[in-house]
């Protein structure tokens, strides 16, 4: 299975990336995933399953621990192993 994660950390600062924003981005771009894209009001990447929640983990930890107050996320199964339509 394959998953899309979409995600934003809280507060923001428009003159310069926060450190639980740095810290979320690092996660992301270090996990082995496909089609990652960063940018300043959200952030998306795909991949395995395994490896999204592992991520995702990660990345609630991380930058809970820099200073986010806030992080929304939104998970999406992008490819259900069952083709167009699923089952």
């Amino acid at each position: 299975m394959r998953l899309r994660v979409e995600f934003t950390t809280e507060p923001f600062d428009l003159d310069e990336a926060p450190a639980h924003a740095l810290a979320a981005r690092e996660v992301i771009e270090t996990a082995e995933l496909d089609a990652v894209d960063v940018g300043p009001f959200g952030n998306t990447a795909e991949g395995g399953a395994d490896r999204v929640l592992g991520a995702v983990e990660a990345l609630l930890r991380k930058s809970l621990q820099a200073g986010a107050t806030r992080i929304s996320l939104q998970v999406n199964v992008i490819d259900d192993g069952f083709g167009e339509g699923g089952r």
